[in-house]
């Protein structure tokens, strides 16, 4: 396969608005395509913007509750108009355009911790929610499946990703190794020194690609109609998030970034046959993983909350689009729309 360029978006969110920060992703990504990038990730839950109160509010307190009802509102539903501007952007560019958002189901009130994927053709061709999020975290988001455990076909090598501290999950890893990962996402709001060394380990443990990419957002970029913001955030020293994007190549070299304190974006030229080559030495696995003694077993069946049954169908329905994820075979947009394949609506 030929290189390509891949870039990381690290940038502020025009927080707790939707369609404003679904702008904002529209002329990043633009921008990051005019630099030759192919592939281009945003950060974890960019739209509408991390709820970091959950780590400065107590549960269920009046400011939290106010607070989580503005996100539930402005959480990203994904056949909706909000996801259809970012599909047609990828389609528009003729690049796979990966954003972070809080998921709202359509029928639903639970929000998912969520990476899309928006193929060039205009379909949004996967979707993974966040197995567990972490303390606080845990007050505003619910848990996903395995469902969402999968890798895509690019044409330059195949995708995946796991969000914040999934990554630490060392099973969940090996399930995106086994799919044949050639370009690991692993957007986050981790800002901490073991970060960058944690996608360096990821890097050399798959043999792939890691792009890491974190908002850099302070509390001067907050909305001043926030609930509870003179109480719970300061001046611009108050950072809710100083960003850590970079991206490894598959011998844990560092060829972008880090990039901390601004937005930018980072870009570097990647070569997946150089990771599958990267391969022949150590297969997590495949030759190197000794699966007579160590055995992986993934649920990826999508988990419904509610199940239907119906006086003239003995079997049960479907599981509705509220609990699917997207198959990486997705269907084409109609229009301007991206939708689920059929067998998810």
């Amino acid at each position: 396969m030929a290189p390509v360029t891949v870039a990381a978006v690290q940038a502020a969110p025009e927080f707790l608005d939707r369609d404003a920060t679904i702008g904002k992703a529209v002329a990043l990504a633009g921008e990051a395509a005019s630099q030759g990038a192919r592939l281009v990730a945003f950060p974890e839950a960019f739209v509408p913007g991390y709820p970091d109160w959950v780590w400065r509010t107590r549960p269920w307190d009046a400011t939290a509750t106010a607070l989580y009802a503005r996100l539930l509102d402005q959480a990203v539903v994904a056949d909706s108009p909000a996801c259809d501007r970012l599909a047609v952007t990828a389609r528009r560019l003729g690049i796979w355009l990966c954003v972070g958002v809080t998921e709202r189901d359509q029928a639903g009130s639970t929000l998912y911790n969520s990476l899309l994927y928006f193929g060039p053709d205009g379909t949004l061709a996967g979707r993974h929610r966040k197995l567990m999020p972490s303390g606080g975290e845990r007050l505003v988001w619910g848990a996903g499946d395995g469902s969402g455990l999968t890798t895509i076909e690019a044409g330059f090598g195949r995708l995946g990703g796991l969000i914040c501290w999934e990554n630490y999950m060392p099973l969940a890893r090996a399930a995106l190794y086994a799919g044949g990962i050639d370009i690991y996402l692993a957007p986050t709001w981790d800002n901490s020194e073991v970060w960058i060394p944690t996608l360096r380990h990821i890097a050399k443990e798959g043999r792939t690609y890691v792009v890491g990419v974190t908002a850099c957002i302070r509390a001067t970029d907050l909305p001043e109609d926030l609930s509870g913001r003179p109480d719970l955030y300061a001046g611009a020293e108050d950072w809710l998030s100083r960003g850590n994007s970079a991206i490894v190549a598959p011998d844990g070299a560092i060829i972008a970034g880090p990039l901390v304190g601004e937005e930018g974006i980072v870009c570097a030229e990647i070569d997946t046959d150089v990771a599958r080559a990267g391969r022949q030495q150590f297969d997590p696995v495949g030759h190197y993983s000794r699966s007579d003694v160590l055995q992986l077993i993934v649920d990826a069946t999508p988990r419904a909350a509610v199940t239907f049954r119906r006086d003239d169908d003995d079997a049960p329905s479907r599981p509705s689009a509220a609990s699917a994820t997207l198959s990486s075979e997705a269907a084409p947009i109609s229009g301007e729309r991206a939708s689920l394949p059929a067998e998810h609506r």
